[in-house]
């Protein structure tokens, strides 16, 4: 669906200048709603041509009330850092993810706000699972600080919702990769091996290779949360995965069958924080929101390493 199904209605992305966050400004837009943009930086401010854009850190919580004032929908997609770079300091990781985001949910709250929608991470709160695909009610046992963060944001909407009726939603997201996903973030594993085999140097392995994570298309992503912010049923938590398993060996493999060429390889040593499977099982959102994912993997790539070969 496009045109002006959402208009009148007033967004704030946090995060808009990251890689979901472009992508979803820019549906958000196309669907006729109002779009404001919070974040530190844009790399790519012509593609947020059209949103209301406001520069700021989330860890300064002084301009918070003014920034959401006035709008439907939050959406908090900032993450703050990385798994395997958050087990060296949890506690600057308190501060800066879960300290912030309750002052959001306590803005929110007092503005009126209709619903938080919360992008979590369903490749770190499941931890080590004893199968897959992993759906939402496994249990949840994160091996690192950034999982951990996650999970207790999620709890923390759950109880301003028991607390203050705050509607919410979370989105226990996969790994998503495509346009606008750069490599020097070191967020994506398709886009750091896409950046190297483009320019011709070694692609980096952690580990064997056989790590194994579930990758989704931006643009499936993008439609899950237009497709959980229609939905209004009793559900709030969905895992947004393509349900299938593929490790860094098989996407080497499939750069190296697109590009004609084997790929010189760099082998590191595997990360504590890496859980070695995770596929999710995206069965209840499929019932009850009608999503599923439409962008076939090798097309995937493909339309990502175009976008990524006129990059300068």
């Amino acid at each position: 669906m496009s045109g002006q199904e959402f208009a009148g209605l007033s967004c704030l992305v946090l995060g808009a200048g990251g890689f979901i966050g472009t992508n979803l400004c820019r549906a958000l837009l196309a669907h006729g709603a109002r779009v404001q943009g919070y974040g530190r930086s844009q790399p790519f401010p012509e593609a947020l041509a059209g949103v209301h854009w406001t520069r700021g850190n989330f860890a300064e919580h002084e301009d918070l009330a003014r920034i959401v004032e006035g709008n439907d929908y939050v959406f908090h997609l900032i993450g703050g850092s990385l798994p395997e770079t958050s087990n060296k300091n949890p506690a600057a990781n308190i501060s800066a993810n879960i300290l912030s985001s309750v002052n959001l949910l306590e803005v929110c709250r007092q503005c009126g706000v209709r619903r938080v929608l919360f992008v979590s991470s369903g490749g770190t709160v499941y931890g080590i699972t004893g199968s897959a695909p992993t759906p939402e009610t496994a249990p949840t046992e994160p091996i690192s600080a950034y999982g951990i963060n996650k999970l207790t944001i999620e709890k923390y909407l759950s109880l301003y919702r028991y607390l203050h009726r705050l509607d919410y939603a979370v989105l226990r997201l996969a790994n998503p990769y495509g346009p606008f996903q750069t490599a020097h973030r070191r967020q994506g594993v398709v886009a750091a091996l896409v950046q190297k085999a483009l320019v011709g140097e070694p692609v980096e392995i952690w580990g064997d290779g056989t790590v194994t994570r579930d990758f989704l298309h931006v643009q499936d992503v993008v439609e899950a949360m237009l497709a959980v912010l229609r939905y209004d049923g009793p559900e709030r938590v969905f895992n947004v995965g393509s349900g299938i398993g593929r490790s860094v060996n098989d996407i080497v493999a499939d750069l190296e069958g697109l590009l004609g060429r084997d790929l010189a390889k760099t082998f590191r040593g595997g990360r504590r924080a890496d859980v070695p499977v995770n596929v999710l099982d995206v069965a209840l959102i499929q019932r009850e929101t009608g999503w599923s994912p439409r962008i076939p993997w090798l097309d995937g790539l493909c339309d990502t390493m175009r976008w990524m070969a006129q990059q300068p």
